[in-house]
């Protein structure tokens, strides 16, 4: 006689929650089994968290049945708490206790023995790598390290469901690669995950997603299922004139769905890609475009998801570029130069003798771990904190002695959106205005600007902390550049952005190089990196490699990397690591890269090993290196050599 089934330990039956008159959930229906870690993504303001907090027992429903872990909600909302965990997207930290206190109150706050708690604490700091800085105060952990500080003490009395609400966002890929280990070993204890992700990457990794908009489900199914839900096919068309490519079959390439720029290639989609192949050959060799490759690529989740989401025809730089006056620069060809740049507090050196060059209209790319001196470093270069020692010239001023100056010629859009929240979109734009010395019909012509450019006419008078976080981004970047500066510093201006805004943000800043002015940008996403014409990686104040993405790729991996593809990847993890001749794996999207020395020798071990596993429905092929390959390998070559295991 069989066994029933469990019941799911997630149930969501017809759930509306209502502020108002607006609907942030409507009619919404999910199951999340033990075991499972399903993922739930969508745009800002979809009503994912407000999800979350229905789920958590944090907020009542308008409607529609919700049961986790066996309990009734709301009915039971004390119950749960002491079977579930919830992490939401601010840190549930205190700053000023050490890494011991913070775990030690959550688990004084569930009741646990000093004992218990001392057994699931070796476990957690062990697989988290966070035993060497159980010392070291919440606040002076990086953002990385504070996030798997927090997700260990959600979990330190073993919760039968775990929410985790957006738990990477502005977290280094080395970083995600250590929380997603974590996950994983969760779902094999048996625990329900439900998480929400801005990097549809991680969406890959779900056992389900859903994709939500406007408080309801429009797809879910295993990620195959859903990206096979996508209306057409993409062609890839590869240029070192990328950006002219892209403007070009923009506005004269018919009959296809959409044209965007990714780095050196232009995605178009289409439902002829033989058609489409031979009109785009023919338009870009009647304007001396050069084409290196033209290939159909396979859709992934964020083509689907934007493909869902986006308005038709919806192209930000339509605007942009209609209303955007070519600025004229008055900078050499040089806009950023800086010899020796070095910031220290105390004994700490953030900046470490740093030299580079930006040239005038180039996006540059500056990454980095989490705590690597990367915001340091631009607010040295905006004249916000003056170097310890070493100097430059930002926009032909000197970074020592004209930070006035340079702050006239810039624009700035720090991490946290530079933005009054208690100031309705109006306001905050006449503010920045003010502060740049616009005025009178200067002002009002460049506030309709701003406006139009953000998407934002008709909601003026709505407070800038009720916009979801696209739009908070758009008006922030409007606000920045509000002036017409002929260089722009933007400090992770993507992280936590759903897949659509970050593309149209993209769309804004391509739109702006090609205009003449340079951008300088710092981010967590590898494959906005793809996006810059060269990037830097500093590590520990230092920088430790320089070039274009193509450029990196080819020349600083040293290993070959072999793409692994089968169902649940994350089986694999632990028994190919053991394999000899593999260096390291790690999960990536769907599937995971093998890092090894000899590809033959390793492909013929790891052929032996999913023999003996059973495992038939594995391919496994090499590849060029993607950006967070060569992230990785850099972080994980210094630690080498400096005998570190963990970066801060």
């Amino acid at each position: 006689m069989n066994r029933p089934a469990d019941p799911p330990a997630i149930v969501a039956e017809q759930v509306t929650r209502q502020f108002g008159d607006l609907a942030a959930v409507d009619g919404l229906s999910l199951t999340v089994s033990a075991g499972e870690i399903y993922g739930l993504v969508g745009p800002d303001g979809a009503g994912k968290t407000t999800t979350l907090r229905m789920l958590a027992g944090l907020l009542d429903p308008s409607g529609g049945r919700v049961r986790v872990a066996g309990c009734e909600l709301p009915a039971q909302s004390a119950t749960v708490k002491t079977h579930l965990a919830y992490m939401s997207q601010r840190f549930g930290l205190y700053p000023d206790l050490t890494v011991d206190e913070n775990i030690r109150f959550y688990a004084d706050l569930y009741g646990m023995t000093r004992r218990a708690h001392r057994a699931r604490l070796d476990e957690l700091l062990d697989f988290s790598n966070m035993r060497p800085f159980r010392k070291r105060l919440a606040g002076n952990l990086s953002g990385g390290m504070k996030q798997k500080l927090q997700l260990i003490c959600a979990l330190i009395h073993t919760p039968e469901v775990l929410l985790l609400d957006e738990p990477t966002n502005g977290v280094d890929p080395v970083s995600r690669r250590d929380f997603w280990r974590i996950l994983y070993r969760m779902l094999k204890a048996g625990v329900a995950i439900l998480v929400t992700t801005a990097y549809l990457d991680e969406a890959e990794r779900c056992n389900r997603i859903g994709l939500m908009d406007q408080g309801r489900l429009l797809a879910e199914g295993r990620p195959d299922q859903v990206r096979q839900s996508f209306a057409g096919r993409i062609l890839s068309v590869r240029s070192a004139q990328s950006r002219r490519a892209s403007r070009i079959l923009h506005d004269r390439l018919a009959d296809v769905t959409s044209v965007d720029l990714y780095g050196d290639s232009v995605h178009i989609v289409c439902q002829d890609p033989q058609a489409a192949t031979r009109n785009a050959t023919r338009i870009l060799a009647h304007e001396n475009i050069p084409v290196q490759e033209i290939r159909t690529i396979a859709p992934t989740l964020e083509d689907v998801f934007v493909n869902m989401v986006a308005s038709p025809n919806e192209r930000v730089s339509d605007i942009v570029s209609s209303q955007t006056p070519v600025p004229t620069p008055d900078t050499a060809a040089i806009a950023v130069q800086v010899t020796d740049l070095t910031r220290r507090f105390g004994d700490f050196v953030a900046v470490d003798r740093l030299n580079l060059s930006v040239e005038t209209g180039e996006i540059f790319g500056f990454l980095g771990p989490n705590g690597a001196g990367k915001s340091t470093t631009i607010r040295m270069l905006c004249g916000l904190l003056s170097p310890s020692a070493g100097g430059g010239r930002v926009a032909g001023c000197e970074i020592v002695g004209q930070a006035e100056a340079i702050k006239q010629q810039i624009g700035y859009m720090s991490q946290k959106f530079s933005l009054y929240e208690d100031l309705t979109v109006s306001e905050n734009i006449d503010f920045y205005g003010g502060i740049y010395g616009l005025s009178g019909a200067h002002l009002t012509d460049r506030k309709q600007w701003a406006l139009s450019m953000a998407g934002l006419e008709g909601s003026e008078a709505q407070p800038a902390r009720l916009l979801a976080g696209g739009w908070k981004q758009r008006l922030s970047l409007a606000c920045a550049i509000l002036h017409r500066p002929p260089i722009i510093f933007l400090d992770e201006p993507t992280s936590g952005v759903d897949p659509l805004s970050r593309r149209r943000f993209w769309d804004l800043i391509y739109d702006m190089a090609g205009r003449g002015r340079t951008v300088f940008v710092t981010t967590h996403y590898m494959e906005e990196a793809e996006y810059c014409d060269r990037v830097s990686l500093i590590y520990q104040g230092r920088m430790i490699a320089l070039g274009s993405p193509r450029e990196l790729k080819e020349r600083l991996v040293e290993e070959t990397i072999l793409d692994l593809r089968c169902p649940a990847p994350q089986d694999l993890l632990d028994p190919l690591a053991a394999v000899e001749g593999v260096r390291d794996v790690a999960l990536f999207g769907a599937g995971l890269h093998l890092k090894v020395d000899d590809e033959a020798a390793a492909t013929r071990q790891i052929k032996h090993l999913l023999d003996r596993l059973g495992r038939s429905d594995v391919t496994v092929e090499s590849i060029v290196p993607t950006m967070e390959d060569v992230f990785v390998s850099l972080i994980e070559k210094e630690d080498r050599r400096n005998g570190s295991t963990q970066h801060p």
